[in-house]
């Protein structure tokens, strides 16, 4: 087989990047909340405008053109374009292609006046720009047809449940997420808030639990940095800093600090049924254990935990 031309192979890639862009705006729009969803709609127009631009100059420039001022056929004079621009040109050539056999006016009934030669460069840009749009049509209709993934995690979620006796409390979908469900387990557990470190805060000066359990993460981490420093990104002092006083999102070293100063085992289950366990220090065969679900596509802000608690 002969290997392909520039612009053919040009072409492929746009059409590549133009599937892969639809497929993933859509996914996007799946996932987005009543919140985020202008937020997530203008951001989607925005990469589709900014790839449309681009493409339109790289075919451009293939050919020795700019999109801006795109020269003439050799042949023919260059006209005025219409008003209605490159819109126009490809409503014309629709009509066009879905009308080949139509006869052509008698010559009483045609407009009287010279007819205006059309800017071939200019149908050649309408005639990708209408390849363009069948080609987004056809992606939008295949990632309409995908499943969503937030439905699916959901049920696979919920049919692992009666395997290990366990109901779901939901969470606020918030980067408080983690610590919320970590003190709701602790506290319907009946295991209380006890740390092994006593926090710097309690929660009888009126702030929500969540706080306590997020103090409790990182003065367990500054107390063992030994264990923790080496998987940070950034200094330990503002490390600690985004635990106590942000909303930043827990993870595994929040989880692993937590374990070990509550004493307890952390079962995390995932959708796919596998449960990720966090052991507390010396990992004691009878440890308390509570339960938390990790959800990856179910929540507008992306990764969330929600409580697991014992059925009665």
């Amino acid at each position: 087989m002969d290997d392909p031309t520039p612009l053919e192979a040009l072409q492929a890639r746009h059409r590549k990047e133009q599937r892969d862009l639809v497929a993933r705006s859509t996914q996007k729009k799946k996932s987005a909340t009543k919140k985020t969803r202008k937020g997530v709609n203008d951001e989607c127009e925005r990469l589709e405008q900014e790839l449309k631009e681009r493409q339109a100059q790289e075919l451009a420039e293939l050919n020795g053109e700019t999109t801006e001022d795109a020269p003439a056929d050799p042949l023919e004079p260059a006209d005025e374009v219409e008003a209605n621009g490159l819109e126009a040109d490809v409503e014309k050539l629709s009509l066009a292609t879905s009308q080949p056999d139509a006869p052509a006016q008698p010559p009483s009934e045609q407009p009287a006046g010279p007819k205006k030669k059309q800017n071939r460069a200019k149908a050649r840009l309408a005639r990708r720009a209408a390849e363009q749009e069948a080609l987004i049509a056809q992606a939008e209709e295949e990632a309409a047809n995908m499943p969503d993934q937030r439905e699916v995690e959901r049920e696979q979620m919920k049919s692992h449940f009666g395997k290990y006796g366990l109901q779901e409390k939901e969470i606020r979908a918030d980067g408080h997420c983690l610590y919320a469900a970590i003190a709701d387990q602790m506290e319907t557990s009946g295991l209380g808030l006890k740390p092994r470190i006593e926090p710097k805060i309690h929660e009888e000066q009126g702030l929500p639990v969540y706080k306590t359990v997020r103090h409790a993460a990182a003065d367990f981490i500054e107390g063992n940095p030994d264990d923790f420093v080496p998987f940070m990104e950034e200094p330990i002092n503002q490390y600690l800093q985004k635990i106590r006083n942000t909303g930043e999102w827990g993870g595994h070293m929040e989880l692993l600090a937590l374990a070990k100063t509550y004493g307890v085992r952390i079962n995390v289950l995932h959708g796919d049924g596998r449960v990720d366990k966090i052991e507390p220090e010396g990992n004691p065969a009878d440890a308390k254990e509570i339960w938390l679900g990790y959800y990856k596509h179910n929540f507008g802000l992306g990764e969330h935990y929600n409580s697991l608690r014992k059925t009665p």
